[in-house]
């Protein structure tokens, strides 16, 4: 359940983004295109606008009287105001002497001319684009100037119009296009993300699974491990107490009998000579919580935190010593069944102790030697 809606998120956020995203990338690349789509066509205008003027002055030139050249301009455009561009022509007073609408013919232009302002000498794409994008859907303007070229010979202009109506119609479906685009490529990015990001959460999820059985493993191997060192350590105690009472009887018989005792070397060392600065102090072996190595000096460290020095060599010290009581942990340190507190898994396949007294250094079971150790715990 919590897979499903976690995906559910990842859908979610996915789609999110690619809308902000395609939201301000669509107008952008929507405004690119139309600027790109108008200038073309605008320049194309104004230079028709002027190869006209150009020619009407050539044929005044040669004689042309000023009605036969608006006679023949006038069969030129017509019914062109159908197009997207479109040629008239106007005297100077503002009067349309050749349009493409015969209806026209003798109206006075337009007198809103800011978009001839706006347009020379200019960007024309992006202010014509900025107008149709403003344009209300209730506006009757049908055409408007976007450049003017005079005659020499006469009081005539030739202008460049643009049908906005066909303009906007070519925008919308400019528009349309790139939304259907951004749709499809929407579909797909949002699709083949969410099919990523399940594949890839599927890999992870198996991968995890994986990890999370092999550490449930090597928890209850852990577990074990704890549990077989409590209970060692009642048998140990359970043994020491009754070698302590066998050894008080063992004592009580040699005084009644007058004999002496066995020697040293033929029973099991009760306790060690160590120092303590220039003094010699004795410890019994049950008290001793570790022994360890500093800077090549031994120490004896006791269950009460007391430490004191000793001339023997770890090697030697744990020769001497009982070792279903104590294990050699590593070069350094010599621990007591009694002084383990808990066993924690270190690394890999490593195993960490830790003692009811503090240590200077972390004691660390080698792999090589965790074998051994698990088996010592078992004995």
């Amino acid at each position: 359940m919590k897979k499903d809606k976690l995906y559910f998120l990842t859908f979610l956020a996915i789609t999110i983004v690619f809308l902000f995203v395609a939201a301000v990338a669509s107008q952008y690349f929507i405004k690119a295109s139309a600027n790109q789509l108008l200038e073309v066509q605008v320049e194309s205008s104004k230079r028709e606008a002027k190869e006209v003027a150009s020619l009407l002055d050539y044929q005044l030139s040669k004689g042309v009287t000023k009605q036969e050249l608006v006679e023949k301009m006038q069969q030129i455009v017509a019914n062109s105001n159908k197009n997207s561009w479109f040629l008239s022509v106007f005297d100077w007073s503002g009067k349309e002497v050749v349009h493409p609408d015969l209806s026209i013919i003798g109206q006075e232009l337009n007198p809103n001319q800011t978009l001839i302002a706006s347009l020379e000498g200019k960007n024309s794409s992006d202010d014509l684009y900025e107008i149709l994008v403003n344009r209300n859907s209730e506006d009757k303007m049908l055409s408007e100037v976007i450049h003017i070229a005079p005659l020499k010979e006469v009081d005539l202009l030739v202008a460049a119009h643009v049908n906005m109506n066909k303009i906007a119609t070519q925008m919308n479906k400019l528009k349309n296009n790139f939304y259907l685009i951004f749709l499809i490529m929407g579909i797909l990015v949002i699709g083949l993300s969410f099919l990523a990001v399940r594949f890839i959460g599927s890999a992870y999820e198996k991968e995890l699974e994986i990890n999370n059985s092999t550490l449930r493993s090597e928890v209850v191997n852990l577990s074990k491990l704890n549990t077989d060192l409590v209970t060692y350590k009642e048998k140990i105690i359970e043994r020491a107490e009754r070698q302590e009472k066998l050894q008080e009887q063992i004592e009580e018989k040699d005084v009644l009998s007058n004999k002496s005792f066995e020697e040293p070397s033929e029973r099991e060392k009760q306790r060690i000579l160590t120092y303590v600065r220039n003094e010699l102090v004795p410890i019994p072996i049950k008290n001793i919580a570790y022994i360890c190595t500093e800077n090549t000096i031994t120490y004896v460290v006791c269950f009460s935190g007391k430490r004191s020095t000793t001339n023997a060599s770890l090697d030697d010290m744990y020769a001497n010593l009982n070792n279903t009581i104590f294990f050699r942990a590593n070069r350094q340190f010599i621990i007591s069944i009694t002084a383990i507190d808990k066993i924690i898994k270190y690394g890999n396949s490593q195993l960490k102790i830790v003692l009811q007294a503090k240590t200077s250094e972390e004691i660390i079971i080698s792999k090589n030697k965790a074998a051994e150790f698990k088996q010592w715990l078992n004995m």
